[in-house]
């Protein structure tokens, strides 16, 4: 123990008198589960790993961080898909895994409040009996976390209808980077009136602004009737054609999901299997829900639509067992794809809903065109797409052809309308990828407003931003920015 204490560098003893050495790890070999995220092309270890369990230790870690100067970086479940909470050797993970409980629900006001590490699909679980839920659902949900969903304003299946994580976030409790709290909204709402959205600024910024301790969100409640069609088609044009002729009869579904014949099979060959056609070129899951009469209005119309495009195959699920089974294989999809390589490069690029069929027929000649493995699963109502590539990452041969791959598709996606990302972030995966999108005043604008949060870029550097602007510093909005956190929160 004590050659042990000797061989801690001073910081590292530092942390373990704040929070005891089982939740301080810096040895080579406790660090390894956190050297990369979802995204595995990026792999560093970072100097130190802590573990903290409230609000005060998170700030007592940060002080003792910022007054050495040495970076850090918040992580929740590591399941972000773009190498957000991947750290640099020089910097230490702050894990919020252990910040897990539910501190307030409340029925009638309709919110709950939660630490960072409460696992997404845990939410609705602790309020399922109430008749309530949590409306945003990353197919990670039964192991993301609030705090990551948060971080990286994430999406899923039913954000279609029911819009994305800042949609459903009214306020949170933050450690800023000198280890000062702040207070961004709260229960009444995610911002004063005609005050700044500091709240919906915060989510999304890829912990790059401070670390979220405290979150409080919106809760849903139960629809009185759900119902979720399948539908199989024999070609990925008429599943799309599909998708854009629901939404253009005026239907709202809660979600519109779509597997290719690839992602089908590798789903009916895993664990994950959920009765999907095999033969199917794309299966579309369409989910309504509502009042009972309505629903089961729309549901025979969807039925109708899918009728005019050829399906093969037309399914509803019957009982609540059947609907599970139904999703099961969309949600298993990604980790179905284990089947096929050691690594999975999943994308998120968005296209306009009415160009998913020449998105897709493109893309498929990107992969012929760099010999790589493509999937396609993907949020088909709002034209997120996700091509995943599967790959053997000790191949650097195989690695190479696959970012280059993945650059590909995504400037297609900004070409026809859309965005490098609909959901995962930049992280350090896209950095090469926003100038496809912004250019230099845009890029300053966004440094500055980081700056305004995190001044000495110890809060997750080298992320989201290609580089630090050049440019001058303009002072309004930091000082703005400032004197709001003043006046609304001491």
């Amino acid at each position: 123990m004590a050659m042990l204490a000797r061989r801690m560098r001073p910081l590292e003893r530092s942390l373990v008198r704040l929070l005891g050495r089982e939740r301080v790890l810096h040895s080579p070999d406790a660090l390894l589960a956190w050297e990369c995220d979802g995204f595995t092309v990026h792999r560093r270890r970072p100097r130190a790993v802590v573990l903290p369990e409230s609000t005060d230790e998170v700030q007592a870690v940060v002080r003792a961080l910022h007054d050495a100067s040495v970076p850090f970086v918040p992580r929740g479940a590591g399941t972000c898909l773009s190498g957000g909470p991947t750290a640099n050797a020089d910097a230490v993970v702050v894990d919020l895994a252990r910040m897990r409980k539910v501190l307030q629900i409340s029925t009638e006001d309709l919110f709950a409040v939660v630490q960072p590490g409460v696992v997404n699909l845990d939410l609705t679980a602790a309020v399922h009996h109430l008749g309530l839920h949590y409306a945003p659902d990353p197919s990670s949900q039964s192991v993301c976390t609030i705090g990551g969903n948060f971080a990286e304003n994430s999406g899923g299946p039913h954000c279609f209808k029911y819009g994305m994580t800042v949609d459903h976030v009214l306020g949170a409790l933050v450690v800023l980077p000198d280890g000062s709290l702040a207070r961004l909204g709260d229960a009444a709402g995610a911002r004063a009136p005609h005050g700044l959205d500091l709240t919906g600024l915060f989510c999304g910024s890829e912990g790059t602004f401070a670390i979220a301790t405290e979150i409080t969100v919106r809760l849903c409640r139960d629809q009185e009737a759900v119902r979720t069609l399948l539908a199989s088609f024999p070609t990925m044009a008429a599943a799309c054609r599909t998708v854009s002729d629901v939404v253009a009869a005026g239907l709202l579904p809660a979600a519109l999901e779509i597997l290719d014949q690839a992602t089908i099979r590798a789903v009916e060959a895993s664990v994950y299997r959920a009765g999907y056609p095999a033969d199917a070129a794309a299966v579309l899951l369409v989910e309504l829900d509502g009042p009972t009469e309505v629903v089961a209005e729309e549901a025979a119309e969807v039925m109708a639509v899918f009728a005019r495009h050829g399906a093969l195959h037309r399914e509803e699920a019957s009982s609540p067992a059947d609907r599970k089974r139904l999703w099961k294989g969309r949600k298993g999809a990604f980790g179905a794809m284990g089947r096929l390589n050691t690594d999975l490069y999943v994308l998120d690029g968005v296209v306009p809903r009415t160009r998913l069929e020449e998105a897709l027929e493109r893309i498929a000649a990107i992969g012929r065109k760099h010999g790589v493995v493509l999937t396609n699963v993907f949020h088909a109502g709002d034209g997120n797409l996700h091509p995943n590539i599967s790959f053997d990452g000790r191949d650097a041969d195989q690695t190479a052809r696959t970012i280059a791959a993945g650059r590909e598709i995504l400037q297609l996606c900004v070409d026809l309308g859309g965005s490098v990302t609909g959901e995962h972030g930049i992280g350090s995966e896209k950095l090469e990828h926003v100038a496809m999108m912004y250019g230099p005043a845009d890029l300053d604008v966004m440094a500055r407003v980081r700056r305004a949060w995190n001044p000495r870029d110890l809060c997750n550097p080298g992320k989201v931003l290609p580089q630090r602007s050049s440019c001058a510093e303009v002072a309004k909005w930091p000082q703005m920015v400032a004197r709001v956190l003043d006046e609304e929160h001491g």
